[in-house]
């Protein structure tokens, strides 16, 4: 299973929150230069991380984009629940358009549905905080300050 683009930008930009202080907010500049990505993408991810709840954004003088939570309440599993489109792994996940002349008697949809659920089940024991393990190191990396 491949992660879109867009979810791995949403880890990157609470990754990157959850390096600053509590009370200092980030601007999408710092984070595109930081990762090198497009502005463009990450004005979306960030405009869906606050209609979600994962993040706060304020606008004009003095606005920024914080963490709405502490990094320990952000489950990685959640954060890929709410930006991936969906987890039809094989044809057969989505009903809508599956062709395949196996369905109703194939045995590999439900062994990758168990694999999904497992994969989940994995991203659901960690959290934000998980991830920065060694918070230094990362700031080193990403020009934090």
């Amino acid at each position: 299973m491949k992660l879109t683009n867009y979810t791995d930008y949403s880890l990157r930009v609470l990754i990157f929150l959850a390096l600053k202080d509590t009370d200092e907010k980030s601007t999408i500049t710092e984070i595109t230069d930081a990762y090198q990505i497009s502005r463009n993408h990450l004005s979306k991810v960030i405009h869906q991380l606050g209609q979600i709840g994962m993040i706060e954004t304020t606008r004009g003088r003095g606005g920024g984009i914080t963490l709405a939570k502490s990094p320990d309440q952000i489950v990685v599993g959640d954060v890929v629940r709410a930006t991936e489109e969906d987890f039809h792994i094989v044809e057969c996940f989505n009903r809508e358009n599956n062709t395949c002349v196996l369905t109703p008697i194939c045995g590999l949809k439900h062994i990758l549905n168990e694999a999904l659920v497992a994969f989940m089940d994995v991203l659901d024991q960690y959290t934000i905080a998980d991830l920065i393990k060694e918070p230094d190191a990362y700031r080193a990396l990403l020009n934090i300050k």
